[in-house]
């Protein structure tokens, strides 16, 4: 698949995002959270790198919510102006305020770039996600700048709906993947070293 498939196939997967339903948005970020709290990674991590997903991404404040009330330490990310992803902790709904791009971010002080490896865990948001781990993501780099800064002992987990879920996606050279998916129907582990 070439490379210069990617704008098509995110005009594609943006225009059937817009045409779910409330309702469908609602159920299936219901049963992402599901799927993710039964997780004995989450479960047992000591840090979670995740998200607040905006507009009609697989929806995470629930999960976010479910996670910091359970006592886990929660970082989010801070878009800086370069696309880098700088980080801070969440401390609640009331600790998210609206910044450029429809993002929702955290009030708390950054901690820098580097602190997404203390995470035992990272949520990575997508726009699609193939059998191989390769993501689809929104073009900015942001995450292919985060994913190369973790650990391959970290669980990362990269957050679609089912029908994003792919047999074989674009890459470039730079893309990084991830080590899992999770969709409303479930969790997929993915085959570590294959293209």
């Amino acid at each position: 698949m070439q490379e210069d498939a990617k704008p098509s196939l995110r005009t594609h997967i943006r225009q059937a995002r817009r045409e779910m339903t409330d309702t469908d948005l609602a159920g299936a970020s219901s049963a992402i959270r599901d799927v993710l709290l039964s997780l004995p990674e989450l479960e047992m991590a000591s840090s979670i790198a995740a998200y607040a997903s905006k507009g009609n991404e697989p929806g995470t404040r629930s999960l976010l919510f479910a996670l910091w009330k359970r006592g886990s330490y929660v970082l989010l990310p801070r878009l800086l102006p370069d696309c880098d992803l700088d980080w801070a902790s969440y401390e609640g709904p009331d600790s998210l305020v609206a910044a450029p791009g429809g993002l929702l971010e955290p009030t708390e002080p950054p901690r820098g770039v580097q602190a997404i490896k203390a995470a035992d865990v990272v949520l990575v948001p997508a726009l699609a996600i193939d059998r191989q781990g390769r993501r689809l993501g929104q073009g900015g780099g942001s995450y292919d700048r985060v994913l190369a800064r973790v650990s391959p002992a970290v669980l990362t987990i990269g957050v679609v709906y089912d029908a994003e879920f792919v047999p074989e996606l674009p890459a470039e050279p730079h893309d990084q993947p991830v080590r899992a998916v999770v969709t409303p129907s479930g969790f997929h582990r993915l085959p570590l070293g294959d293209s």
